[in-house]
């Protein structure tokens, strides 16, 4: 099933604001908050798809990149292998955590609902950080999308500990300073009367409990230095300098926290045949001075092989050929670019004394005598009408 535009899903125009995005998600996440819509599977999943909106349109460095390349400059929307698919694999409080401070407090949705917290099990969550690496493509690869495994080295969760931070066969006690709440509460007076104000707990750091007894591994962190091995698939249509992201596949976050996202920089390698624009690719073929008068039949590279093209006779250099079809599939889906082969009429550099008698007896000959047909359009323009 094609996803559902982040615009469409905020409810606003694309040259939104940022303050009206905010103000939108906020919105649309009291609508469709579990509590106010309880065992509400379709509430639930409303709720989910607008904080994926809010996490790509919310960032100016994700949004541009959405804005240009679609879901697929996000790792939405077919991309993944793990993680493309946003925030289905997340529960609620997942989402909470990512996006608490924009309701403008540590617990964004008690004020509002009077339960809902961005705790699990009485602790805050900690996220990881994301990661980011180069991923370098060829032409061929670009063509047709490709799975790379990808070792990947990054902090994972502690497997002696599981991630908890504590040696096996210990636990955690409960903060005696916000007593398992994560929270503090101050209360101060102002001239508009007394003012509550809440923040994380010093003691805990917002966590709600403190290990009795540190793993020794991890010291207490739950994450230790390993590696990966990522499947990332990539779809078809990928560019120089696009970004794509996987959620989850970043760093482990500390003491069962949410791992950060895995960031996937697109480099393009030099092709050795082909210069590529936007979705087309340029061809440069030489043609030797007998062909180009007579005219005949040729076979030039492609993406996908050879193709065989007809070359008219009188041929002049300069000329363009296009084969439709036959460049770089658009990224969003919206068909594939052409391959263009630029015909250029190849001069002898060095000649025999039996071709220089050739060449002199037709010198003269009004018909080898240049005569342009100023009707037709010149080399720059004909490129500039295929790459506008």
């Amino acid at each position: 099933m094609a996803k559902r535009d982040y615009y469409e899903i905020l409810g606003v125009p694309k040259n939104a604001s940022a303050d009206e995005i905010k103000k939108s998600y906020r919105k649309k996440a009291l609508e469709f908050h579990p509590d106010r819509n309880p065992n509400n599977k379709q509430a639930e999943e409303k709720f989910k798809e607008a904080a994926e909106a809010y996490e790509i349109l919310g960032d100016d460095a994700k949004r541009k990149r959405y804005d240009q390349f679609g879901h697929a400059g996000t790792g939405s929307g077919g991309f993944g292998g793990g993680g493309g698919g946003g925030f289905s694999h997340m529960d609620m409080e997942d989402i909470f955590s990512r996006f608490g401070d924009i309701f403008g407090g540590e617990h964004p949705f008690e004020s509002f609902f009077g339960g809902g917290s961005r705790t699990r099990g009485g602790r805050r969550l900690n996220r990881g950080s994301n990661l980011r690496i180069k991923v370098k493509l060829t032409l061929e690869e670009i063509a047709t999308g490709v799975e790379k495994k990808i070792k990947v080295h990054k902090y994972i969760s502690c497997n002696h500990c599981n991630g908890s931070g504590a040696n096996k066969g210990s636990g955690f006690s409960t903060c005696s300073t916000c007593r398992g709440t994560g929270q503090v509460t101050r209360t101060q007076q102002t001239i508009l009367g007394y003012m509550q104000t809440a923040s994380a707990c010093p003691q805990c750091g917002g966590e709600g409990q403190i290990i009795t007894d540190k793993c020794r591994y991890c010291n207490g962190d739950g994450i230790m230095r390993g590696e990966e091995v990522i499947t990332i698939n990539i779809p078809a249509g990928v560019a120089e300098g696009m970004q794509l992201s996987m959620s989850g596949k970043g760093n482990a976050g500390p003491r069962g926290g949410i791992a950060g996202d895995l960031i996937i920089a697109i480099e393009e390698t030099e092709h050795p045949h082909f210069k590529r624009e936007g979705n087309n690719i340029f061809f440069e073929q030489h043609l030797n001075f007998a062909d180009a008068a007579m005219g005949t039949s040729i076979e030039v590279p492609t993406l996908e092989g050879k193709a065989k093209v007809k070359i008219d006779a009188g041929t002049q250099s300069g000329k363009i050929l296009r084969l439709k079809g036959k460049g770089i599939p658009d990224v969003n889906g919206y068909g594939k670019g052409d391959l263009l082969v630029g015909l250029n009429v190849w001069t002898p550099q060095y000649l025999s004394s039996d071709e220089k008698k050739l060449l002199e007896k037709l010198r003269e000959s009004e018909n080898f005598k240049p005569h342009p047909d100023k009707k037709e359009k010149g080399f720059f323009e004909r490129m500039r009408e295929y790459f506008e």
